[in-house]
C-alpha cells in the first residue's frame, strides 16, 4: 500500500470518541494497578511494614503500657491501621514527582483527556493500596486474637473512614511532589511531616497519661480523632461528632490542596 492510499484510508476513518472524565480517570487508576503488577515490591510498604508495626508494638510494649498484650492489641490495632495507611499517602507525592521528572507528564498533556484525570486517577489507584494495608492489619489482628465488637460491618466502616481521610491527605503530598525537585526529597519531607503528627497522637498511648500541654495537642490532633473514630466504629460506639470532624477535615484538605495541585501540575507539566 503506497502513502497516498494509506492517507486516504486514514482520512476516511472516523475519529474515536473522546474519553469522558470518568473513563480517563479510571484508566489512570488502572495504570497505578498495572505498576504494582509489574513491580510487586511496591506492595511491601502496605503488607510487610504494617505487620512489623503490629507485632513490634503489641509484644514489645503491650505489657509495659497496658499490662497485657491482649488489652493493648485491642487499643493499638485501630491506631496502627490509621498510622500505616497515612504513611502510605506519602508515596502519592513520590509517584507524581517521578512522573514529572521522567517526562511522563509531558505525554499526558498531549492526550485529549480531562486535564486532572492523571492526578485523580492516580489517587484512586492509591486508595486500593490503602485498602490492602487495612485488610492486612485487620486480618493479622484477628489471627492474634483481636475481636471487633461491631463485627465486620464496623471494620468496613472504619476502613472506609480511614481511606476517605487518606484521600484528602494525599493531596497535600501531591502538592509537595510538584514543589520539590526529586522523589527522594519528597519522601524525606513527607515523612518528616507525617511522623510527628502520627506519633504525637493517641495511636499508641492514652492521652490521659501525657503532660497537660502535650495532652491538649494530642486531643486536638486530627490523627487522634481519626484513631478514636476507628476504635469507636470497630467497637460500635463511635461518636457522630468526631466522624463529622474527620470527614470535614478530609473535605477541607481536598478543597485546598486539590486545586493547588492541579494548578502546579498545569504550570510544571
Amino acid at each position: 500500500m503506497d502513502d497516498l492510499t494509506l492517507r486516504k484510508a486514514l482520512a476516511t476513518t472516523e475519529r474515536p470518541p473522546r474519553a469522558s472524565a470518568l473513563t480517563a480517570t479510571l484508566a489512570f487508576g488502572w495504570r497505578g494497578m498495572l505498576k504494582v503488577k509489574h513491580v510487586p515490591e511496591q506492595l511491601l510498604d502496605v503488607t510487610i511494614t504494617p505487620v512489623m508495626f503490629v507485632l513490634l508494638f503489641t509484644y514489645l510494649f503491650g505489657g509495659a503500657i497496658a499490662g497485657s498484650t491482649g488489652e493493648y492489641l485491642d487499643y493499638i490495632l485501630p491506631g496502627i491501621l490509621v498510622m500505616s495507611v497515612l504513611f502510605t499517602t506519602v508515596y502519592s507525592g513520590v509517584a507524581l514527582n517521578t512522573d514529572v521528572t521522567k517526562g511522563v507528564v509531558d505525554r499526558f498533556r498531549s492526550l485529549p483527556i480531562w486535564r486532572p484525570a492523571p492526578l485523580v486517577g492516580a489517587l484512586l489507584g492509591d486508595s486500593v493500596r490503602y485498602l490492602v494495608a487495612g485488610v492486612v492489619i485487620v486480618v493479622l489482628g484477628v489471627i492474634l486474637g483481636y475481636r471487633p465488637g461491631a463485627g465486620v460491618g464496623g471494620v468496613v466502616l472504619a476502613l472506609a473512614l480511614v481511606i476517605a481521610f487518606s484521600f484528602g491527605l494525599s493531596w497535600v503530598f501531591t502538592t509537595l511532589g510538584l514543589l520539590l525537585r526529586s522523589p527522594q526529597a519528597v519522601m524525606n519531607a513527607g515523612f518528616m511531616g507525617i511522623f510527628p503528627i502520627t506519633f504525637l497522637s493517641n495511636v499508641f498511648v492514652d492521652p490521659d497519661t501525657l503532660p497537660d500541654g502535650l495532652e491538649a495537642f494530642v486531643n486536638a490532633n486530627p490523627v487522634s480523632i481519626l484513631a478514636t473514630c476507628s476504635r469507636g466504629l470497630m467497637e460500635g460506639n463511635a461518636d457522630a461528632g468526631d466522624i463529622a470532624i474527620v470527614l470535614g477535615t478530609a473535605a477541607a484538605l481536598t478543597a485546598v490542596f486539590a486545586p493547588l495541585t492541579s494548578r502546579l501540575y498545569g504550570s510544571r507539566a
